[in-house]
């Protein structure tokens, strides 16, 4: 893990900065977590049961997605974005919370040449593959809807895509002035998949509860809609309807013979908004 981004990791315990230990890494109080041998910190604690996150089988299907380019429109955005927001920062520390595979961060970090990285995710089967994205990226196992394992202020940027927010704690560890980056779907998005295959639609109330969780933490800073078509066989469209919550209430057995009969490839919109904000220098009354 590089340094900056280790140097900025705290105890998920009791939020002390961690250090390097002869096991690992280590707080002030006591607290010790490991460096498993794929490079990343493992700072779940007893309170997060095991297993949670993404399963080996489903960070290996988001990962060839990936790869297979379908969403890069999508890093292209951030990484465009955040290198016009960033110029000028001397080494800014960019995290992505709840990032998976670290593939969005990897994308930042070629745009950013003097930025580091850090990936934060619930899954040890992610994290070993974020671990590796990039050589300016390091992954650390947490649960980011209990806390961040992260010092306070120390992060210059904070990444959110397609994952869940807790904006205190976003505020807290962004410098001031920081700049957090949120992608969320618009309702268009997948919307063939949506109707072919009966699933839930986007939250029309999305950008209103996107808006309220973030209002006295956050001031908006810019709003930019992606669009773009993908073309996808079938098991491409299993994979991206599994990324997504919206298949969970259809019985697996049905939904796998719903896929079965979509055309090959299917043509399917993909419609993203790409929101930034910036930290206030103390909560505003809500």
């Amino acid at each position: 893990m590089p340094g900056p981004a280790a140097a900025a990791l705290a105890c998920p315990v009791c939020g002390e900065g961690l250090s390097t230990a002869e096991r690992g890494l280590a707080c002030p109080a006591g607290h010790t977590f490991d460096i498993a041998r794929e490079g990343y910190a493992s700072l779940l604690t007893g309170a997060t049961p095991p297993g949670t996150g993404d399963s080996k089988e489903m960070v290996a299907d988001r990962l060839r997605f990936q790869r297979a380019g379908h969403y890069d429109p999508i890093g292209r955005a951030l990484a465009d974005t955040l290198a016009r927001e960033l110029r000028g920062r001397t080494a800014p520390l960019v995290a992505d919370i709840g990032g998976g595979t670290g593939h969005y961060l990897a994308q930042v970090l070629d745009a950013l040449p003097d930025a580091v990285g850090l990936t934060l995710d619930a899954s040890k089967f992610a994290a070993r593959k974020a671990a590796k994205a990039h050589p300016r990226g390091g992954a650390a196992t947490a649960d980011t809807w209990r806390g961040l394992p992260l010092r306070t202020g120390s992060a210059d940027a904070l990444l959110n895509v397609f994952a869940p927010r807790r904006a205190a704690e976003f505020h807290r560890v962004l410098a001031p002035g920081g700049l957090l980056a949120v992608v969320t779907p618009d309702p268009e998005h997948l919307a063939e998949l949506r109707t072919r295959l009966g699933l839930l639609d986007v939250d029309p109330r999305k950008d209103d509860r996107l808006a309220q969780g973030l209002h006295g933490h956050f001031a908006p800073a810019g709003d930019r809609p992606v669009r773009f078509t993908l073309e996808l066989d079938r098991d491409a469209a299993a994979t991206v309807v599994g990324m997504g919550p919206s298949a969970r209430h259809l019985d697996p057995a049905e939904l796998g013979e719903r896929i079965a009969a979509l055309p090959e490839p299917v043509a399917v919109t993909a419609a993203v908004r790409l929101r930034l904000y910036r930290s206030r220098a103390a909560p505003a009354d809500a």
